[in-house]
């Protein structure tokens, strides 16, 4: 019997179909102790891969072993720690290249990160996070160390309220109900109530907020951006709280993100 989600831990808590016969859990384990690494972190041990995911040190070793054999894990022996390897690098680089959005989008987003000085986000959905997959600043000051690459979490910012109000309604219980299983229950209210909030406010206004929430000095507005391909992204501006008020971003920058997606869509041919 496939084992229940909540074993594999929450590096791995958003997939799809875990209780089906087709479903390979040594796989799904594999992906588990990738998505275990967090940003700007170099090396980490068995150990503490094993405390991330669940998973037992003896079953860690032997994924890390043939992740390593594999090209996806380096193994420090000096550190006895594990770091991400070249392989990883490689997936990503075909991912991206195989997004004709980012071309598009790029230069529409940096000309209202400036207009507007602030940040301007393009991001898809990866387990309990938003990855960045173009980011344009338009702030001197208020650049947060954040690039490609870089995750967020789905559900207190505009990013990733803008992801789940863009799913078809009947399928966004499911997946709440997945990503609350890697989220402490203790945050569940907080969590339900953001992303109720959202679908009202998408349905009002046509955008989605986080003011204060994900940061207290970080406010955003996003929009879902369907591509031609199908797939579902996000698409944000956020800056300084004090800069960007909730009535700037209903009156000025929820309207400009929202023609920001229909200008890319349209360029796109979509």
């Amino acid at each position: 019997m496939t084992p229940k989600l909540s074993r594999l831990g929450n590096a791995a808590e958003d997939v799809t179909g875990a209780e089906s016969p087709d479903f390979i859990t040594s796989v799904a384990r594999a992906f588990a102790v990738l998505r275990s690494f967090k940003p700007q972190e170099r090396f980490v041990g068995v150990r503490e891969i094993a405390r991330r995911t669940g998973l037992p040190k003896s079953t860690i070793g032997r994924l890390c072993y043939t992740l390593t054999q594999l090209g996806y894990l380096e193994f420090l022996p000096a550190e006895e720690k594990y770091s991400l390897g070249i392989g990883v690098l490689s997936l990503a680089q075909h991912y991206l290249a195989g997004l004709d959005v980012r071309a598009v989008a790029r230069p529409l987003m940096q000309e209202l990160a400036e207009e507007v000085h602030s940040t301007v986000a393009l991001a898809a959905r990866d387990g309990d996070h938003m990855v960045f997959i173009e980011i344009c600043h338009g702030h001197q000051l208020f650049r947060m160390s954040l690039d490609v690459g870089e995750r967020v979490p789905r559900g207190t910012t505009a990013l990733g309220r803008a992801g789940h109000v863009g799913l078809p309604e009947d399928e966004r219980a499911r997946v709440l109900a997945s990503y609350l299983r890697g989220v402490p229950e203790p945050e569940w209210p907080k969590i339900q109530k953001g992303l109720r909030r959202a679908v009202e406010d998408y349905e009002k206004y046509g955008f989605v907020f986080s003011v204060s929430e994900w940061r207290n000095e970080v406010s955003a507005v996003g929009v879902p951006l369907i591509g031609n391909d199908g797939k579902l992204l996000s698409l944000s501006c956020f800056g300084p709280a004090p800069e960007l008020p909730r009535e700037r971003l209903l009156e000025e920058i929820g309207p400009k993100v929202a023609q920001l997606r229909d200008r890319i869509k349209a360029k796109m041919g979509g």
